[in-house]
């Protein structure tokens, strides 16, 4: 499979596609519909020093504009209801070069330089039953076990089925099975490999991959929806099974509003074990306090057994002190983190947020005679325009800079800026 054709009229396909008039007789089908375009305009810049491991690229750095059409039908009337989403990715390289390539923005061609242009369209068929609605096809899960990565240019996307039931107030019940992905730099799809966390019995090598992720899972709101509670569980066929469970509070308590996010996992080898013996139970707490336009938060994480934890490749995960360059998920390791944001509204100026956070991590077994330690501070600054005819228009800036004494240091950089036109 080609994963880097030259781009195709994607958007313009998908608009036609479906407005093809047997659609359009359908009912709520069109009524309901929704058709959004967003534009998003990406650098990444990473500078990379003390370099470990068998890359020794010492920076990647790229600058790409990328498309994201969603289109979000209504439903045909009657007691079953029919409907289609669909999405169609178009990402454009604007700067780049042999030297700088690997930021996640663009795909990389066999000659080892960065695509001009890629593109994905993908399509769901859904089916709805009072409140529980099946999904098949082209899907963008945000779940526990399978956190939406939508961290670079274009979001990544997977293939398969789903189905989500909330026919009991305050509980949501999923479940589903995913064949293969696509990943946020590539065009076509391919099966789901795994991402598991420093440990040092385990090196870099051939990502090992499975056509088969299952997932089923529990959330129940209640407290009026200040507290939540989680199960879940998750299969990469002869790779992994993993098992979730949360808990969420908001509580005010006059001015103040008081947070608090508590998670588990506990991993291990499934099947075939393709991977081996795997051996991970991770806990995170982050806590958070409120007032006015200021928030502060406090979060610890540790890491038990002989592995880190375990994911789906190029995927992010819901640990507190998982952030844009360390997770802090290496074998034993042991983080804590302080956080602070403030939103400006509180001073007047509506739509500008700022943020600093610091982590620490120690206690890692890195195998090679001394204790694994990493940190990393990251300041973050977004701002959206209020009024006017760039009203909408997103623009942030990231500046991180991690160091480790068992890993590479990262000093990274990035601009996004997003305009989202609501086309229907």
């Amino acid at each position: 499979m080609n994963h880097y054709p030259h781009a195709k009229p994607v958007l313009l396909s998908l608009a036609v596609a479906l407005s093809l008039p047997a659609l359009v007789q359908a009912g709520g089908f069109i009524e309901d519909t929704s058709v959004t375009l967003q534009a998003r305009n990406y650098y990444f810049s990473r500078d990379y020093a003390d370099i470990v491991g068998p890359n020794q690229q010492s920076k990647a750095e790229e600058w790409a504009q990328g498309f994201i059409l969603n289109v979000k039908s209504g439903y045909t009337p009657g007691t079953v209801g029919f409907g289609v989403d669909a999405v169609g990715l178009l990402g454009l390289k604007l700067d780049s070069s042999r030297d700088r390539v690997n930021s996640g923005l663009l795909p990389v061609t066999d000659e080892g330089k960065a695509a001009d242009e890629y593109s994905r369209l993908g399509a769901a068929v859904k089916v709805k039953l009072s409140n529980t609605e099946l999904k098949v096809g082209e899907l963008q899960p945000m779940l526990p076990v399978l956190y939406f990565g939508d961290i670079r240019l274009l979001p990544p996307t997977y293939q398969g089925a789903s189905i989500v039931s909330n026919e009991i107030a305050g509980l949501t019940l999923q479940a589903g099975q995913l064949r293969s992905t696509s990943l946020r730099n590539e065009a076509g799809d391919e099966e789901m490999g795994v991402l598991v966390g420093y440990a040092p019995r385990r090196s870099a090598g051939q990502l090992i991959t499975s056509d088969r992720f299952n997932y089923t899972g529990a959330d129940y709101a209640f407290n009026g929806n200040r507290t939540s509670v989680g199960a879940w569980y998750a299969q990469l066929e002869d790779l992994y099974n993993q098992r979730y469970f949360s808990l969420k509070h908001s509580q005010p308590v006059g001015d103040w509003v008081l947070g608090a996010s508590l998670g588990y996992f506990d991993s291990a080898e499934d099947g075939e074990q393709l991977l081996g013996k795997l051996d991970n139970q991770a806990a995170f707490s982050l806590l958070s306090a409120k007032y006015g336009g200021h928030t502060v938060y406090l979060g610890y994480q540790a890491m038990f057994g002989a592995d880190g934890l375990p994911r789906v490749f190029a995927n992010v995960s819901p640990l507190g002190n998982e952030v844009p360059t360390y997770e802090f998920a290496s074998a034993d390791e042991r983080s804590w983190q302080v956080r602070y944001d403030y939103d400006f509204a509180a001073l007047g100026a509506p739509g500008l947020i700022a943020g600093v956070r610091y982590l620490k991590g120690d206690n890692v077994d890195t195998g090679r005679g001394f204790e694994g330690k990493d940190r990393e501070r990251d300041l973050d600054i977004g701002y959206v325009v209020q009024s006017g005819s760039l009203k909408g228009l997103n623009v942030k800036v990231r500046n991180v800079a991690a160091r480790s004494n068992y890993r590479t240091d990262v000093d990274e950089n990035r601009l996004i800026v997003n305009y989202t036109w609501k086309l229907l």
